[in-house]
């Protein structure tokens, strides 16, 4: 039951209509988000999706059948290492989750490294323009990977380490992809919950981590 990828993505980044938009602040130090307050993360709620800082996590839930929702910490980062912990703690396994990196919310684009529910994993990047386009930077669309732990309630980290044009994935410390790819050199990091047919898809996220590479 493998997937389309970003179905009319480019109109909907997480409730633009209810957010307050900020300015991204350059950060070349380490950087911890906890989500004990909200911050500068966007949050918001209507009929599709809620997102909120709540109980020291970032809780995301998509309840459309066939969406993709992301949010982002209004930061700057360039060449860095980047870790979060996911959860899936409800919905169905056909999903995706994970973390977006070096964001132009402005243009829309970005990399994106996403994992599922029932095991799969998709690193590519986003840009929106005349036609918007997902490219995947590693195998064809989703691949399978036993690094991902499949299942509610189950905790995975995903870490990146991106150095200019060099990037390695990993999923539970276990490499699952490289790539050389000079698209894009610095922005903003995010969140992305996505529904594949099947709403109320609840995922939660902790310790996003951000450490520079001088």
């Amino acid at each position: 039951m493998r997937r389309t990828l970003f179905r009319q993505i480019a109109s909907l980044t997480l409730l633009m209509s209810l957010l307050l938009a900020v300015t991204a602040c350059s950060n070349n130090v380490n950087f911890t988000e906890t989500f004990e307050t909200p911050g500068n993360w966007r949050t918001g709620s209507d009929s599709d999706v809620d997102g909120a800082v709540q109980d020291g996590v970032y809780d995301f839930l998509v309840k459309a059948d066939d969406m993709v929702i992301w949010t982002t910490a209004a930061q700057d980062f360039g060449d860095a290492i980047y870790e979060v912990e996911a959860t899936q703690v409800g919905g169905p396994d056909n999903n995706g989750y994970g973390m977006l990196f070096r964001v132009d919310d402005e243009n829309d684009h970005f990399y994106l490294f996403e994992i599922s529910g029932d095991g799969f994993v998709w690193i590519g990047r986003y840009r929106s323009g005349g036609d918007e386009e997902a490219e995947p930077l590693v195998g064809d669309w989703w691949f399978e990977s036993n690094a991902v732990k499949q299942g509610p309630n189950q905790t995975n980290r995903l870490k990146v380490e991106a150095e200019g044009a060099n990037m390695i994935f990993y999923v539970n410390d276990q490499e699952v992809g490289r790539v050389t790819d000079d698209a894009f050199k610095r922005g903003d990091i995010g969140l992305l919950v996505r529904a594949l047919g099947e709403g109320d898809v609840h995922i939660q996220f902790d310790n996003f981590t951000v450490t520079p590479i001088q």
